[in-house]
């Protein structure tokens, strides 16, 4: 590290200083004058502006080189082109009339390209944009984006899934770091609040050759704000409230920037109860939350920088079945309490033609889960080592009238806080520590080429302190090497790269296990027609056996099993084909993705036959698995209703083990359907409203150990905008969903077993002013 560090900081010293300005102006197309108020933005430089009243722009000390700019502005299409800086004269840009949204640069890939020139297929969506649709949490909101859904264990937890896959299969990066948080469980949350969060982008299939292990069934990479433009500061106060939980959360911000210096400030808290149904209230679903943001940032002419620290404190009940009615906010027995500490650094060094990014970052994740049988302990626990799978919220059980006996002094313990928690002792106490590096230098471009080569590395401690282990103490150590390439041809891009990875896990100081996987990708964009996009995206994956898999040995009482792990497993490697194909015009954007995922090595539980205490013995094996399905998305505006918005979207996805038994957790088939309205009035300002029907259906395609679910269709709408207030900015929002208070139970929902409904009917109120 200090190597790396001193190198790093000749490498600053060593840039020639020197200020380069770009000007412009961008005009209507068909018109010919000048646009303002266009957003101009260089992506891989983080400055940014706007046009004056004329279509004019002017932006000062940029380092030499060659970058991508975009511009914007609503109406009309989104552009980029690439400028090569210095550059003396004027640029003349223009933008053509559009009523499709504006599109976004990708963060998440390499290049950071606009979606329409990535040869990647990546989905985005904003966060005001999921919560305007009513989302409680962030990861109820990343369920809404087409192709994910989530494994929720009440309304506080809920992991993403990314066409059919979860858990270890799936990467979660936020502020520019890679995320670990033991996401290995089924009820382990992601740990994250939305407060902050700027935007989520999903790449759907392997990305392991930009992430390394885990990234087998895709990334979820969530972008924080971005800071206060040059010489600007900003301030906000935001609440919402939500009846079904009785629930609200409420934050506030502040950040500032002058022509180096940055920083931002954010805080929020959120509190619900347990959530209703039409016919009972899911007993221990409750849970609270406080989330604290900082952010410091320094840009100059070659260099730029910004340091993120992000701490997630979180107290969740854990449900297993229905007892007392109650709207506290108090969780019961049991119940996880969780923090989770994120620090990052991202910082890139330009060159004349080149630039190095450095990203850095540190996660401490600190997760306790309380029992009903431990509650009372006054003697200090021994540092055990059992090495069995049990999990906090595995002690339950299934018989009501144990839990009348048992569920008033549970509620006597809750509702007396912090004085009965002093005498607590957590059955489960783990510290995951995790440092990882993130290095990439971008070759100087030679025409059509643009190149990336870097390495990337974890370095991960596990170790436990309560009563329970669920997975034993353990130190993991990646390392990554990775090249890849975009290259431009007149009608076509081209991507193709290649990695190699090498993961060592140390366990208990007595067990040593090596894994390593070579990976590559080819992509391929190209224009079939002005209007119709196709791509063709070839990529393999992988992921090692997670501590969990390899040294299970005991009762897992969530499921009533026995499990047993296999230091023996080797490595999934998957090789998925994703094709693409879009049509898009002024009125009118239609997509269909289809996608073939063959996984080598599957790992898998399955029944061995045997019996230990009565519980049915379930070993870990591994089989050759596959998962294809597709995304269908429609997107219409129609001429000259400029304010009415039609979109809909289809996914689908099944999986197969080779032996021809369907995979677990699958989720079923839906369809949306959404009419959007928007206006933008002179004297109020924009606002918005919306209805959307969601139909499910049935899912009948389960694993052995699962039980299908029945079909539902869910409503929703929503109205909202963003008025003038004192000469600042206030938005509203009001959505309801499941209006029609439907009972139903998402296949993917782990409470489905004891026949326990999702959410009910919940309007939300949301405000936010900007100071």
């Amino acid at each position: 590290m200090k190597t790396i560090l001193t190198i790093f900081f000749m490498a600053v010293a060593s840039v020639a200083l020197g200020q380069n300005t770009v000007t412009g102006v961008v005009t209507d197309s068909d018109t010919g004058e000048g646009l303002p108020y266009v957003n101009i933005y260089f992506p891989q430089l983080e400055k940014g502006t706007t046009t004056n009243e004329t279509g004019a722009f002017t932006l000062k000390n940029l380092p030499s080189g060659t970058y991508a700019l975009v511009y914007s502005y609503v109406g009309f299409e989104t552009k980029s082109i690439n400028v090569s800086i210095p550059i003396t004269e004027p640029i003349a840009l223009s933008l053509a009339s559009s009523a499709i949204e504006m599109e976004a640069v990708i963060v998440s890939t390499p290049f950071h390209k606009l979606q329409s020139d990535n040869v990647m297929m990546v989905q985005r969506q904003t966060m005001a944009e999921l919560k305007s649709s009513g989302a409680v949490t962030l990861g109820e909101g990343i369920s809404n984006i087409p192709g994910v859904e989530g494994v929720s264990t009440g309304l506080g937890i809920t992991k993403p899934v990314i066409r059919g896959l979860t858990s270890n299969r799936v990467l979660v990066y936020t502020q520019g770091v890679r995320l670990e948080n033991q996401q290995f469980g089924d009820e382990h949350g992601l740990g994250l609040s939305d407060a902050g969060v700027a935007s989520v982008e999903v790449i759907k299939g392997p990305a392991s050759l930009l992430y390394g292990s885990d990234a087998l069934g895709g990334v979820l990479y969530i972008n924080p704000e971005k800071f206060a433009r040059e010489n600007t500061s900003q301030g906000e106060v935001n609440g919402n409230y939500f009846s079904n939980t009785q629930g609200y959360s409420t934050g506030a911000a502040y950040k500032a920037s002058g022509e180096a210096f940055k920083v931002l400030f954010r805080g929020s808290v959120s509190e619900h109860a347990d959530y209703n149904t039409a016919d009972y209230r899911v007993t221990n679903t409750r849970f609270k939350e406080q989330d604290f943001k900082a952010g410091l940032g320094y840009q100059g002419t070659h260099f730029k920088t910004e340091l993120r620290y992000n701490v997630n404190r979180s107290k969740i009940g854990i449900p297993h079945e229905i007892g007392e009615q109650s709207t506290n906010y108090e969780p019961l027995l049991p119940f996880q309490e969780l923090t989770n500490h994120i620090f990052s650094s991202r910082s890139t060094l330009f060159f004349k033609q080149s630039k190095l990014e450095f990203n850095l970052g540190y996660i401490y994740n600190d997760r306790k889960e309380f029992e009903d049988d431990h509650h009372h302990h006054d003697h200090a626990h021994d540092h055990e080592h059992e090495g069995e799978e049990h999990e906090g919220e595995e002690h339950h059980d299934h018989d009501h009238a144990d839990h009348d006996e048992h569920g008033e002094h549970d509620e006597h313990d809750a509702m007396h806080g912090s004085g009965n928690e002093d005498m607590l002792h957590p059955a489960l106490h783990m510290k995951l520590k995790t440092a990882n590096y993130d290095i990439k230098y971008h070759l100087p471009g030679k025409g059509n080429f643009e190149t990336v080569v870097g390495v990337q590395g974890m370095h991960q401690i596990n170790t436990n302190y309560g009563e329970e282990v669920l997975v034993p103490d353990a130190i993991t150590t990646d390392f990554g090497v990775l090249a890849m390439s975009h290259i431009h041809f007149d009608k076509a891009d081209l991507q193709v790269g290649v990695r190699y990875d090498k993961r060592w896990i140390d366990i208990n100081n007595s067990l040593n296990k090596t894994f390593n996987s070579f990976n590559g990708a080819l992509g391929a964009k190209t224009n079939i027609t002005k209007q119709i996009t196709a791509r063709l995206n070839l990529a393999t994956g992988f992921r090692a056996p997670n501590l969990a898999e390899l040294t299970s040995d005991g009762v897992h009482h969530g499921t009533n099993r026995y499990e047993i792990g296999n230091v023996n497993l080797n490595t999934e490697q998957n090789f998925q084909t994703d094709l693409a194909l879009e049509y898009k015009n002024k009125h009118a954007a239609f997509y269909v993705n289809g996608f073939y995922n063959h996984i080598n090595n599957y790992i898998y539980l399955s029944p061995n036959g045997s019996f230990i205490n009565n519980n049915p013995v379930f070993n870990y094996l591994q089989d050759n698995a596959a998962l294809y399905g597709g995304e269908i998305g429609l997107h219409v505006h129609p001429h000259p209703i400029h304010w009415l918005h039609y979109q809909a979207s289809f996914e689908t996805v099944t999986g197969k083990l080779n032996s021809g038994a369907y995979l677990p957790l699958i989720p079923a088939n839906s369809l949306s359907n959404t009419i959007r309205a928007e206006w933008d009035m002179q004297d109020v300002g924009s606002t918005f409203a919306f209805v959307k029907l969601q139909s499910v259906f049935n899912q009948k395609n389960v694993s052995a150990f699962e039980s299908s679910t029945s079909g539902y269709n869910l409503l929703s709408a929503g109205i909202g905008g963003t008025f003038k207030v004192f000469n600042k900015d206030l938005s509203l929002t009001i959505t309801g969903t499941n209006l029609t208070d439907k009972t139903y139970i998402n296949h993917l929902s782990r409470l489905k077993p004891d026949g326990i409904f999702n959410m009910g009917r919940n309007f939300s109120f949301g405000l936010t002013y900007t100071l």
